[in-house]
């Protein structure tokens, strides 16, 4: 069982993924003998290249309690699309009582951004931007903002493309219109 251990975390490091944890949480339940202590941790995992995920774990001990939280990060992992090394466009999002505001920034500014944002970003291959949390800084509610972030950013090519066909297709749709009523 220790040998596939060791081999899970080779085949990790060979396909790139780095995992960061942002939190880890001391939880106390009050019981008949007296307290019994468990720990929540949250993971952010990412390839550096546009692949990101967050995952939280809860087990008796840290280490298992990390365990648990990369496994369950690497499960949710998500593309989020990189312009160079930039983001495409402004954008803010809301989880719980954080709102995230994340925005391209010229080359060489590198990440200005605190702790939480900061293990998204940079696991997201992210190597300018600016950001700004406001209201809660929930370290858990901030990189679930964050990441809900990172998904609604748009693709520029994808949007260029679907411009053009848009007016295409009105294009057509005028054309078919006059032949119509000639």
């Amino acid at each position: 069982m220790v040998q596939e251990d060791s081999r899970k975390f080779n085949s990790e490091e060979s396909s790139g993924i780095s995992e960061r944890t942002v939190r880890i949480n001391r939880v106390s339940k009050v019981v008949k003998g007296g307290r019994h202590l468990t720990f929540s941790a949250t993971v952010v995992v990412g390839n550096g290249e546009g692949k990101v995920g967050i995952g939280m774990g809860k087990a008796a001990a840290v280490p298992d309690a990390i365990k648990k939280g990369s496994t369950y990060a690497q499960k949710n992992m998500v593309e989020v699309p990189v312009k160079g090394d930039t983001i495409a466009h402004d954008v803010e999002a809301k989880f719980g009582g954080t709102i995230v505001m994340l925005k391209p920034a010229p080359a060489g500014t590198g990440i200005i951004a605190g702790e939480a944002v900061r293990a998204v970003v940079e696991l997201a291959g992210v190597k300018d931007i600016v950001t700004k949390v406001r209201r809660s800084t929930n370290p858990t509610n901030v990189v679930k903002a964050t990441l809900k972030g990172l998904q609604m950013l748009k693709d520029p090519d994808e949007e260029v493309s679907r411009r053009k066909e848009f007016v295409e297709k009105k294009k057509y749709e005028s054309r078919t219109l006059e032949q119509a009523s000639e």
